[in-house]
């Protein structure tokens, strides 16, 4: 079997402590990805829309979106990435601590790929985005970049 290809990741999550979770579970499954985090969703969508600081930044191949954000709120963010001809065909799993049956709704409404609620034990949390990453790295097939 052959190895799959580093993908990069875009994170958009406020939480410095679910940020930190995210990067150590990515390297206890020792997931070669290429992680790069945006704080808010003002953020996000410059790194998405490549504008600013993040005039350079690459197209990512996934995206694990928080609802609850500063500035712009992912349900926001998530509306604007599926409305762009460009960003709507890169994946985004809802990556959250709502389980408000609205917000699960709302973002299958606005196209999100999937809803996951973010478990609070940290070893749950670390096989949760070890799913994710094996689900789209090695079992989805993604869009040419």
């Amino acid at each position: 079997m052959t190895t799959p290809l580093p993908i990069t990741v875009l994170l958009v999550e406020d939480d410095p402590g679910d940020e930190l979770m995210t990067r150590e579970a990515f390297e206890e499954n020792k997931v070669r990805n290429d992680l790069r985090v945006a704080r808010d969703g003002m953020e996000a969508l410059d790194f998405l829309f490549r504008r600013g600081e993040h005039a350079d930044a690459p197209r990512p191949d996934l995206i694990l979106l928080d609802l609850n954000l500063p500035k712009y709120d992912g349900r926001e963010v998530l509306a604007q990435i599926k409305a762009d001809p460009d960003l709507a065909t890169i994946p985004v799993v809802v990556l959250t601590t709502s389980r408000a049956e609205e917000d699960v709704l709302r973002s299958y409404q606005l196209h999100a790929n999937a809803y996951v609620n973010k478990p609070v034990d940290f070893n749950r949390f670390i096989e949760v985005v070890r799913q994710i990453d094996d689900f789209f790295v090695t079992v989805a097939k993604l869009p040419a970049r």
